[in-house]
């Protein structure tokens, strides 16, 4: 199982930024997703996750509003549309996936995730 992020890079405060993360080895529609990003220092923050079906999504406090998960299953990919973005969103972005034995009832992030991928760096300058 592969996980490879892509679409991060340098932006300028107030701009917007959509990551991507394509999926190979196994077929994502079986799959919750989520993105967490680490920041200076190795602390590591949940951002977003999805659930199977699509229906249910979470965001964390510090990003709600702005930034936007979504999963195309025909791809095998999941996309964070990330706008309005501040310094303090600066980090590697990492997304991961967790079968549905990982799964919540009623939640859309799962226990744990099986697998993360290498990430993708997002600086946001002032």
């Amino acid at each position: 199982v592969q996980l490879q992020a892509s679409g991060g890079g340098l932006v300028q405060v107030g701009g917007s930024l959509r990551l991507s993360c394509v999926v190979s080895g196994v077929s994502l529609d079986a799959y919750a997703i989520g993105w967490s990003r680490e920041v200076p220092g190795n602390r590591r923050e949940g951002v977003s996750c999805i659930n199977i079906s699509g229906k249910n999504t979470w965001y964390a406090d510090s990003v709600k509003g702005r930034f936007t998960i979504s999963r195309d299953n025909a791809k095998n990919t999941v996309h964070l549309v990330m706008a309005a973005l501040k310094p303090e969103d600066t980090a590697v972005y990492r997304c991961a996936i967790a079968d549905h034995y990982k799964a919540i009832p009623g939640s859309a992030c799962p226990q744990y995730y099986d697998h993360y991928g290498q990430g993708t760096q997002v600086t946001v300058s002032s």
